[in-house]
C-alpha cells in the first residue's frame, strides 16, 4: 500500500511538472462546468508570451474558460512546420479537446488537412483568408487565377470558423491619430506586400492624408513607404530603417511580424518613434526604448476568440457563423469594447490635439459612413502628402 501511495504521488509531481510547461492544462478551470467542452489553442511558432498574437489569444482563451469554468489548455509544437503544428493538434483531439482555437494564418495547412479528419472537433482560425487556404491546399499554382479556386472546397465548413479583419480601419486610425499628435515626416514598414500588409499600409496613407487635410499641411507630411520582403528583422533592414530615421522620419509603422525589430534598434539609436501592429505591442517595443510605442493598430483576436467561444459553449449560435470566414471590423460607433479592429486607448500618447474623445469621433464617423476607406490593395491610394513608395524590396 506505501508503494502505491508513493508511485500515486510520484505521477501527481509528474502531472504538475507537465502542465507547467504548457504542455497541459495552464491555469485553467476544470470542474463541473460545461463538460461538454474542452478547449485547446495551438501556438503557431512562439509561446504564449510573444506580445503578439499567441499571447492574445492565450489570454482571451484562458480568461474566457477561467470565467466560465471550462477546461482549458494550450499546446506548443516543438517546432516552426506543419507537421508539428498538425502533431500538436493531434495531441489535443486525443487528449479528449474538442474546441480548437487556432492563430494565424500560418495554420492553413493544418485546416486543409484536421478539419474533415476531425468532423466532430470544432475549429476556430483566426486571420485567416480564403486565399490562404487555397494556396495551402493547391500551391502556387493558385496565385495564377485566383479565382479558379473556391476556399470551401479544400476544409470541412461543417465544423470550421474563420475570421480576418479589415487591416485598412486600424492602418487608418493609426496614420490619422499621429498626424494629429504631431508627426509630420512618417514611415511604413512592411513584412512582404501580401494584402493583409498592404491593408494596413494603404489605410494608413489614408489616414495621414485626411488628417492633412483637415489641418491644412498637406503640403509639410511626408511618408517614407517601403516593405521588407520578409516577416522578421534584419541588418539590413535596420540599415534602411537608420537611413531613415537619420534622414528625418520621426515615427515608423512597422507592420509584418519580427520585422519591428529592424525599426526598433534604428529608433532607439536616435529617439525615434514606432506604431505597433495587430496587438498592443508597447510592453514587447517599449523595451527598446521607454516610451517608443506612440499607438498600435490593432485587431480584435480576444473579442473573435470570446464571441466564437461563447456562440458554441452559451447561446447555440454556432451555426450562424460555422462555415464562414467573416470580414470583421467595427461593430458599434459607441462601444469601443465590441469592435473587432482599433487603437488601445490606455497606452496610446493622447495629447490636446488629439485626445480619447476625438478618437471615439473619429470611430463613430467611421462607422457611420462619414468616413470612407479604401480596402483595395492594387496600387497606393492618390493622395495629397508626398509618398516616397519604394518598389520592390527595402533590401
Amino acid at each position: 500500500m506505501k508503494r502505491m501511495k508513493k508511485l500515486a504521488a510520484l505521477f501527481l509531481v509528474i502531472c504538475m511538472a507537465v502542465s507547467a510547461i504548457g504542455c497541459g492544462p495552464s491555469k485553467s478551470s476544470q470542474g463541473s462546468g460545461n463538460s461538454d467542452y474542452r478547449v485547446a489553442m495551438i501556438t503557431d511558432s512562439g509561446d504564449i508570451t510573444d506580445q503578439s498574437f499567441n499571447q492574445t489569444t492565450y489570454e482571451a482563451c484562458l480568461e474566457y474558460c477561467t470565467e466560465n469554468n471550462i477546461d482549458f489548455t494550450y499546446k506548443k509544437p516543438d517546432g516552426d512546420t506543419d507537421y508539428a503544428r498538425i502533431a500538436m493538434i493531434d495531441v489535443a483531439v486525443a487528449e479528449g479537446y474538442n474546441i480548437i482555437v487556432m492563430p494565424g494564418y500560418i495554420f492553413a495547412p493544418a485546416l486543409v488537412e484536421v478539419t474533415y479528419k476531425y468532423p466532430d472537433v470544432k475549429f476556430i482560425a483566426l486571420d485567416m483568408t480564403a486565399g490562404d487556404i487555397i494556396a495551402a491546399a493547391v500551391g502556387s499554382k493558385y496565385y495564377d487565377n485566383p479565382d479558379a479556386y473556391e476556399a470551401s472546397d479544400y476544409y470541412n465548413t461543417k465544423n470550421t470558423y474563420c475570421a480576418v479583419y479589415q487591416e485598412e480601419i486600424p492602418g487608418y486610425m493609426a496614420g490619422y491619430a499621429a498626424v494629429k499628435l504631431g508627426y509630420r515626416k512618417l514611415g511604413f514598414l512592411g513584412g512582404q506586400a501580401v494584402p493583409a500588409v498592404m491593408r494596413y499600409g494603404f489605410g494608413y496613407v489614408q489616414g495621414i492624408n485626411d488628417a492633412a487635410k483637415e489641418l491644412g499641411i498637406t503640403d509639410q507630411i511626408e511618408v517614407e513607404y517601403a516593405y521588407g520582403g520578409q516577416f522578421y528583422g534584419s541588418t539590413e533592414v535596420t540599415a534602411a530603417m537608420d537611413t531613415w530615421y537619420s534622414q528625418g522620419t520621426e515615427i515608423v509603422f512597422a507592420c509584418g511580424g519580427g520585422i519591428f525589430t529592424s525599426a526598433a534598434e534604428a529608433a532607439s539609436k536616435v529617439g525615434g518613434k514606432m506604431i505597433g501592429v495587430d496587438s498592443d505591442q508597447s510592453p514587447i517595443i517599449d523595451a527598446y526604448g521607454e516610451g517608443m510605442t506612440v499607438t498600435s493598430a490593432m485587431k480584435g483576436l480576444g473579442a473573435t476568440v470570446k464571441a466564437m467561444l461563447d456562440s458554441i459553449i452559451v447561446t447555440n449560435t454556432w451555426e450562424e457563423h460555422v462555415g464562414k470566414i467573416e470580414n470583421l471590423g467595427l461593430v458599434s460607433g459607441t462601444d469601443m469594447d465590441v469592435n473587432y479592429v482599433g487603437l488601445p486607448e490606455d497606452t496610446t500618447q493622447w495629447n490636446e490635439n488629439f485626445t480619447v474623445d476625438d478618437y471615439h469621433e473619429l470611430v463613430r464617423k467611421i462607422y457611420d459612413g462619414e468616413i470612407t476607406i479604401d480596402n483595395s490593395t492594387e496600387k497606393m491610394p492618390e493622395v495629397s502628402v508626398k509618398v516616397n513608395e519604394r518598389q520592390g524590396s527595402i533590401m
